[in-house]
């Protein structure tokens, strides 16, 4: 028995859920700019987030999952195009997190006035990151297109109720991300040190990512 043409709504609510709480590239660039740069920005990158996961949900019921399995040398240009930017990510976190303890004795007014260049524009940065992001894309070539009935004769319609819970999920997480880095954000102006070791980490994750979406496979 199927929902409007999906087919385990329980079951894609509970894995949908679970996904959206895995760390990702997404999340961790959301919080990165709302602790370095406020609320507004923070919601500058979520807004990047949605728009990005909107165009891979367009795409899917298009047909690009299908497009990427029968083209392999397309999806391997979008995997190491993925990888390599979220390796240039990566290590750009790394060296402001270098020169954030360089800059540990720098009085507070100094700093405040510089921005990562890497945490410029989000809106922007946070779109690219989305459209590249492997969870994002292997979250759609493997488990959102599995509870959508081909039978269905309005297929658009459970796209409609996949994309709608899945966005709602990811609006509620990010949220709390962008006030739990605002709060952050309070600690980590008396704390450069502390700031700058959160940014190696975070760092750390994107060459991960980078490399995991490398190493990815349909």
């Amino acid at each position: 028995m199927t929902f409007y043409g999906v087919t385990d709504l329980g079951t894609y609510v509970v894995g949908a859920f679970g996904i959206i709480l895995l760390p990702g590239p997404n999340s961790l660039f959301v919080l990165s700019v709302a602790t370095a740069r406020g609320i507004k920005a923070g919601y500058q990158g979520a807004m990047g987030v949605f728009v990005g996961d909107t165009i891979l949900l367009v795409l899917t019921a298009l047909g690009a999952a299908s497009l990427l399995r029968g083209n392999p040398a397309l999806f391997m240009v979008v995997k190491y195009a993925g990888a390599a930017y979220l390796a240039w990510l990566g290590v750009n976190l790394v060296w402001a997190a270098i020169q954030k303890w360089r800059s540990a004795d720098v009085p507070e007014s100094q700093a405040v006035a510089e921005t990562p260049a890497n945490l410029a524009h989000p809106l922007k940065r946070a779109l690219v990151i989305s459209l590249l992001n492997p969870k994002a894309i292997l979250f759609l070539l493997s488990f959102f297109v599995q509870f959508i009935d081909p039978t269905y004769e309005t297929p658009a319609v459970p796209f409609l109720i996949l994309s709608a819970i899945v966005m709602a999920f990811s609006a509620l997480y990010l949220s709390a991300l962008i006030f739990a880095g605002a709060r952050l954000a309070q600690l980590f102006r008396a704390r450069k040190r502390l700031s700058g070791a959160l940014s190696s980490a975070v760092g750390g994750l994107f060459l991960w990512f980078g490399a995991k979406l490398a190493t990815a496979s349909l």
